[in-house]
């Protein structure tokens, strides 16, 4: 079995089942991507206009703020990630996505996937259940920061995602909890 339809057959065990024809052709359209430890793939400026799916390996998508780096997302095997504004308004994103280790992508490009929503249901659904699942995963991230203290943001990622927890440098776990990485540190150490 060929590499792009093993990686759409596992995209729809994780998000939404595909019949074989959907599968054939969502495969046809995949871009592989691979990148070096601390490769960037896209810059501030630019317009993302795939759908990523992590084979291997961690990425981050990150922007500044006042001179700083603040972390927004990170994704790894098995995950998908996307620039949801630049990808749907089709305008230049605020966001880096780098991998922080070497890592291979597969994108799902935006032209070539609307027409084939337009050809199968279940390509359709596939696309509506994963934007379903960004926008929960925003909304629970959002009422983490509103409702939550940082120790306990903190223990929902070691709970929720411990690969993250495990790989990520802590002055990026740092930012994307929203506090310093001195208080990761208090955290960690059972202080808070």
């Amino acid at each position: 079995m060929n590499t792009n339809k093993s990686i759409v057959q596992r995209l729809g065990e994780i998000v939404s089942p595909l019949s074989d024809n959907a599968v054939e052709k969502l495969a046809s359209i995949l871009i592989h991507t691979e990148l070096k430890k601390n490769e960037t793939l896209l810059r501030e400026g630019e317009i993302s206009d795939q759908i990523y799916f992590v084979q291997s390996g961690l990425i981050r998508q990150y922007y500044y703020k006042n001179g700083r780096d603040l972390t927004e997302h990170f994704a790894c095997e098995n995950n998908i990630f996307i620039n949801v504004e630049s990808y749907l308004l089709h305008e230049p994103t605020n966001l880096i996505i780098e991998a922080l280790e070497p890592t291979v992508l597969y994108g799902i490009p935006y032209r070539q996937l609307s027409m084939l929503m337009d050809e199968y249901r279940d390509i359709g659904v596939l696309y509506r259940r994963f934007m379903e699942l960004i926008l929960i995963a925003v909304q629970q991230k959002i009422d983490s920061f509103r409702f939550e203290a940082a120790n306990e943001r903190y223990y929902r990622l070691l709970k929720e995602r411990p690969e993250i927890v495990k790989r990520a440098p802590l002055v990026h776990i740092a930012s994307y909890l929203l506090m310093s990485p001195e208080t990761l540190s208090r955290v960690r150490a059972g202080m808070l």
